[in-house]
């Protein structure tokens, strides 16, 4: 099985003159070809920081990038800004959160598509860039007129299938997508998701969605990361990880989204706050907010173990102390 990215011990650091903040911290894991993984978790649990790390989008003052995060065989880490440029959008392509804001609303979709095909392959002709648009316009469900369009003459749905057509225009072998469904009504949102998993299939593609949505997780990836300030606490696939959460904090996520089937059951909330990610925790992070919380867990960060195939976990119940 071909592995697409491969992420060891990878941080993220936000620097200024008085402090420290540890946006991601350690984090490790692999995806392969054909795999959509969902990254869930609240918010300011590092999700974003660590796309845009790994896509080196961050600036670079400010920012402190450590660790592995192979891609292709390449280490994006030591690529400079000229090689990252070579492979981002025609290798590596993503869906910003309200990406539809992104476009210019002077200028008409054709001419802002024709500029970005141009960036990589810039003897392209119009007629070759209409071609491969058209194609792409299909699979999000859009007709070919929306190609001499300004984006004002587009509704939100639209303009979000738009920004997916043109993340696509080089045949990416993964794409990222950070939040690119959240601004849509459900309807949209489901009819988005689904030509996206059709498009998969079609375009061979490999995907990573960052979501604070289990319903999408559940609906459209077949892995899933749980983040929790900065750090994994479990991964595993979707079908294993939904219906049989390991960790305090998954547990928590789930008791605290509704359930379309069975029995209407009472939402609880998890207790307390994100901490300071200014400061170093000893123990696991989770502890404080957990109820299963024990000495060693406020005293001992727990190691990320292999707990079955596929199915990581990091937490001491589960022997993550070994």
């Amino acid at each position: 099985m071909e592995s697409i990215l491969n992420l060891k011990n990878f941080n993220v650091t936000y620097v200024n003159k008085h402090k420290k903040v540890y946006a991601v911290k350690d984090i490790s894991f692999q995806i392969y070809k054909g795999d959509s993984l969902g990254i869930v978790g609240e918010s300011g649990s590092g999700k974003s920081t660590l796309a845009m790390g790994v896509l080196k989008l961050l600036p670079e003052d400010g920012v402190e990038i450590s660790g592995m995060a192979n891609f292709l065989g390449r280490d994006l880490t030591k690529l400079s800004k000229e090689e990252m440029k070579k492979i981002r959008w025609k290798e590596l392509a993503v869906i910003f959160q309200k990406s539809m804001n992104s476009l210019s609303p002077v200028h008409r979709i054709g001419t802002q598509v024709e500029d970005i095909y141009r960036v990589h392959k810039p003897k392209a002709t119009r007629e070759e860039i209409m071609d491969r648009f058209a194609y792409l316009l299909d699979l999000v469900n859009l007709s070919n007129r929306v190609y001499n369009l300004y984006p004002h003459e587009l509704s939100g749905g639209m303009l979000q299938r738009v920004s997916i057509a043109i993340s696509l225009i080089h045949n990416p072998k993964l794409l990222i997508m950070d939040e690119s469904t959240t601004a849509l009504d459900v309807v949209t949102q489901g009819q988005i998701l689904d030509e996206i998993s059709r498009m998969e299939k079609e375009l061979d593609m490999t995907r990573i969605m960052i979501t604070h949505d289990m319903s999408v997780v559940a609906t459209s990836c077949n892995k899933v990361a749980i983040m929790y300030a900065g750090e994994l606490m479990e991964m595993g696939y979707v079908k294993d990880v939904l219906k049989t959460p390991f960790h305090p904090y998954t547990k928590g996520l789930l008791a605290s989204f509704p359930s379309l089937r069975g029995e209407r059951e009472k939402l609880e909330a998890i207790p307390g706050f994100l901490p300071d990610l200014s400061k170093r925790i000893e123990g696991c992070v989770f502890a404080p907010r957990c109820s299963h919380a024990t000495d060693i867990c406020h005293k001992k960060k727990p190691n990320n173990i292999n707990i079955e195939d596929g199915r990581t976990i990091s937490c001491h119940l589960y022997g993550g102390g070994k």
